[in-house]
């Protein structure tokens, strides 16, 4: 192995969905929501005398003289990646540059890429030293497999330098990998496993540091699978250190993912908050109690989940909420319940979508053996497909959801959650720093949504209330105005 190589990483391209934000990043003047964190951070893993140039598709066009510069190009990504990765594994090929991918697509489904040269699979913590070594002796193998996970006190800080961040609406940073739960159709223990591993303290307040030393004063996103996996750590150890950080920063605001159970602990909210966080991803998934116990959903069973989602909400944290049909237990009636539940709740952003069965699931598993999966998992969780029979019939159930999706986002019933939300939520204790492009997106806001759209009557309804009965919240209600817009235009595109 040369102790001089060109690597080319390279990321690829989101399709537009529930999360790609990709019309409301217009707004802002934004190209993608987030960096590829876990690209960046196995560019930190390998040697320090390479040459290191970072493509991320969803912000830079991969050219040609790219391609000549590299010797070897490495490519990670997740399963709604898929038909861009394909694409730039051809075109890889056709430069006759040698392609190493790993991530959580390639991980998942090893035998759809038998095409790229080397798989360096599971966690690039372990796999990727013994890819080096093979390449420094010039054994290098098809395939390199994890039979563990790793330590990630011993995780590198990604190479944050690769990226323009003035191009993202978010940065991201991680503190653990695992999730204590088991639900059924969740492929995160699969690739992570059940017990959480953590970072130190120290290690997220680096990134961090490095972060905000290159002038970022915006969102971060805690991109675990469950923020709140160990909580005993979690208010011991790292939430003191990300409050004491936030005496000293001003700017940067958080938000995670997490289950319902932060519902449960007070002290956790109240910490949550005080450090920073303004907004939770929680997977509420269904009202139906059968069909929670049919994915082991426990954690959200023997509760009233309407209860949890307010408690959350008067702490100061904005749920966002996953919700899924098409369970075995799914009867007619739950396409209603569901409508019900996210009206009555206030979660403006319900990510709502067909049952599917990622490989690695139990859920696939059990499918499979019934003779019931039949697609590819799309890895998209809101573009009304699924990769399963259905037990209710794909055709009640492709109605249904288009139901709901109809119903959700209609402008009427959206700025109706919206307002149901506000009334609720406690004023955030941190907000963004106002920028030119935050400036100007009120009044790329007002215009588009308030002049041209046809929600123009609910848009300016809402801003009057706002100002009037909430008027600290009136940048949430402008933020949630501009996803509304985004998600009509995802569900024009796939659904309706």
């Amino acid at each position: 192995m040369s102790n001089q190589m060109n690597i080319l990483l390279i990321y690829p391209r989101f399709p537009d969905t529930f999360w790609s934000f990709s019309y409301a990043l217009r707004f802002i003047g934004k190209k993608a929501a987030f960096p590829p964190l876990g690209l960046l951070t196995v560019a930190a893993l390998l040697p320090p005398t390479w040459s290191l140039r970072l493509v991320d598709v969803n912000v830079d066009k991969l050219t040609d003289k790219d391609l000549a510069w590299a010797d070897m190009a490495f490519i990670g990504g997740m399963a709604v990646q898929r038909t861009s990765a394909k694409q730039i594994i051809a075109r890889c090929h056709a430069s006759s540059l040698r392609v190493v991918a790993g991530g959580p697509l390639f991980t998942a489904e090893p035998d759809e890429f038998m095409e790229v040269d080397h798989l360096v699979l599971d966690e690039a913590e372990m796999t990727l030293p013994a890819f080096l070594s093979d390449l420094q002796n010039g054994q290098l193998k098809k395939i390199y497999r994890a039979s563990g996970f790793c330590d990630l006190c011993r995780t590198p800080t990604p190479l944050w330098d690769l990226v323009k961040m003035k191009r993202y609406a978010s940065m991201n940073v991680q503190f653990s990998r695992g999730c204590p739960f088991n639900c059924e159709f969740c492929n995160v223990t699969a690739l992570f496993g059940h017990r959480p591993r953590i970072k130190t303290p120290q290690q997220v307040i680096l990134e961090l540091d490095r972060i905000y030393a290159s002038g970022w004063r915006g969102s971060i996103f805690f991109v675990d699978d469950n923020f709140i996996g160990n909580t005993g750590y979690l208010k011991k150890n790292l939430l003191p250190a990300l409050i004491e950080w936030r005496q000293q920063k001003q700017g940067c605001v958080f938000f995670t993912e997490a289950s319902i159970n932060l519902a449960d602990d007070p002290e956790l909210l109240v910490m949550m908050v005080t450090a920073g966080f303004d907004s939770v991803f929680i997977g509420i998934e269904s009202p139906e109690e059968t069909s929670l116990t049919e994915c082991h959903k426990t954690q959200n069973k023997n509760r009233n989940l309407l209860e949890s989602v307010l408690t959350i909400h008067r702490s100061g944290l904005q749920v966002m909420g996953g919700f899924i049909v098409g369970f075995d237990n799914d009867g007619p009636s739950i396409f209603q319940r569901q409508i019900d539940f996210i009206q009555q709740s206030g979660i403006v952003t319900a990510m709502v979508g067909m049952l599917q069965a990622p490989p690695g699931t139990r859920l696939f598993d059990r499918l499979q053996g019934e003779s019931r999966v039949v697609d590819t998992f799309s890895g998209d969780n809101v573009d009304g497909t699924t990769n399963i029979i259905p037990r209710m019939g794909m055709d009640r159930l492709v109605d249904g959801y288009r139901s709901i999706m109809k119903h959700i986002y209609a402008p009427k019933y959206y700025y109706r959650r919206v307002r149901t939300l506000l009334k609720e939520l406690k004023a955030p204790e941190v907000n963004q720093p106002m920028n030119i492009q935050r400036f100007l997106s009120f009044f790329r806001c007002a215009f588009r949504l308030g002049v041209l759209g046809k929600e123009r009557f609910h848009y300016w309804t809402l801003m009057v209330w706002t100002l009037i009965c909430r008027p600290r919240l009136i940048s949430v209600a402008i933020t949630l105005s501009i996803y509304g817009y985004h998600y009509r235009k995802i569900c024009e595109l796939y659904i309706l």
